[in-house]
């Protein structure tokens, strides 16, 4: 014989702050990433990798020892011919991603491209750092977008009472 007890669906839905815990654990891992991006903007700053000279070095030590697809290899090829203008981008890139992903500002866009473009990390830098050091932000930021991490403690979440059927937050 099964018994159930009324408290478990009361604990399933129990909040904190007004929301979920599951909304305020991706909150948590919003937060993370996105401190994680902007961290990562100031140290890559600090080393020199957004100037044409040391992202071009970057990408080319990559096609040099990873083991990605040739094709990947190619794609990374016109990125260090191109690093005067792939560099900024870049920059632009990271900090945006984790500026927005810390405030809860578009984040189901912010975390999708976060995923995309920490996925194109992580396949070039196959065979070069341990597998699982970018696969798990990969994954935490399409979790992020699916699990609409900004409708709590984030600005997504005054938007969505305005339009809660938006696919944006």
């Amino acid at each position: 014989m099964m018994t159930t007890n009324a408290t478990q669906g009361q604990s399933a839905t129990a909040s904190f702050a007004g929301q979920t815990y599951a909304a305020n654990g991706l909150a948590l891992v919003r937060l993370t990433m996105g401190a994680m991006l902007v961290w990562v903007f100031f140290e890559n700053r600090g080393k020199g990798l957004y100037t044409a000279a040391g992202y071009a070095g970057l990408i080319r030590q990559y096609i040099a020892t990873s083991h990605s697809p040739a094709i990947w290899k190619a794609v990374m090829a016109q990125a260090a011919n191109h690093a005067a203008m792939a560099a900024p981008m870049q920059a632009v890139t990271e900090i945006s991603l984790g500026i927005l992903l810390v405030i809860g500002l578009l984040t189901r866009p912010a975390a999708f491209v976060a995923f995309l473009y920490l996925g194109s990390l992580w396949v070039s830098e196959w065979g070069t750092a341990w597998i699982w050091e970018l696969l798990v932000p990969v994954l935490a930021s399409l979790g992020l977008a699916v699990g609409r991490a900004g409708r709590a403690w984030g600005i997504d979440a005054v938007l969505a009472r305005r339009r809660p059927s938006s696919l944006w937050w």
